[in-house]
């Protein structure tokens, strides 16, 4: 991360949530999204998607042997919709993907080569327009949509009620119980306009 960037987002937090500062200061935000942002071309952007969902609701290590796994299916590893269409499902479901997760990624796979999706596109959208295009695929919720804003797109200022590491993470580090919408939208409001790099030292805090 551009160094002015990292200070000028410590500075804000030193000043408007101190405990969430003290965590800032041991995580390398470069491993946890990409240093230089780029544009992703459609291609590029359908294969984040993909790791995205076959992602959903399983540890990162379990997450990235499936999805190594997965790119084993393709020749030369040239993940594309056309040839995901083309691989048989019973192939995918050998890879560790579950059937569910079959359809999703092949519904995006269709959306795109159909043209109902234009990954392209979303980067002139605001964040509630891009939870809305994405959300029309098959398996694609907020919950995934705001982790493609937060790592694929780079936006700054999100957080995920839905998630619940971060939910664990607040409440761990404001020693609270059951936590509430209503406390957790009070805590955050302090965030923005950086709320993804709250949210990253939650789930630093949760390692």
């Amino acid at each position: 991360m551009d160094k002015r960037k990292h200070q000028k987002i410590l500075n804000h937090f030193i000043k408007n949530d101190p405990e969430i500062y003290k965590i800032m200061l041991t995580v390398n935000f470069d491993d946890w999204i990409e240093p230089e942002f780029k544009k992703l071309n459609d291609n590029e952007f359908f294969i984040a998607l993909c790791r995205t969902i076959i992602g959903q609701q399983l540890s990162g290590k379990a997450a990235n042997t499936i999805y190594s796994r997965f790119l084993k299916l393709f020749i030369r590893k040239k993940i594309s919709p056309a040839n995901l269409l083309k691989i048989k499902d019973k192939n995918i479901r050998e890879a560790g993907i579950s059937w569910a997760k079959i359809k999703y990624i092949k519904d995006l796979a269709q959306k795109i080569q159909n043209g109902e999706m234009n990954p392209e596109t979303l980067y002139d959208l605001k964040n509630e327009e891009v939870i809305t295009e994405l959300i029309k695929v098959k398996g694609i919720g907020n919950w995934t949509a705001e982790m493609v804003l937060i790592f694929t797109l780079n936006r700054d200022d999100v957080f995920s009620f839905g998630d619940l590491g971060l939910k664990k993470g607040l409440e761990k580090v404001y020693g609270l119980q059951n936590l509430t919408k209503k406390q957790t939208k009070k805590i955050i409001s302090k965030w923005t306009p950086y709320k993804s790099f709250g949210s990253i030292a939650l789930w630093h805090s949760l390692e």
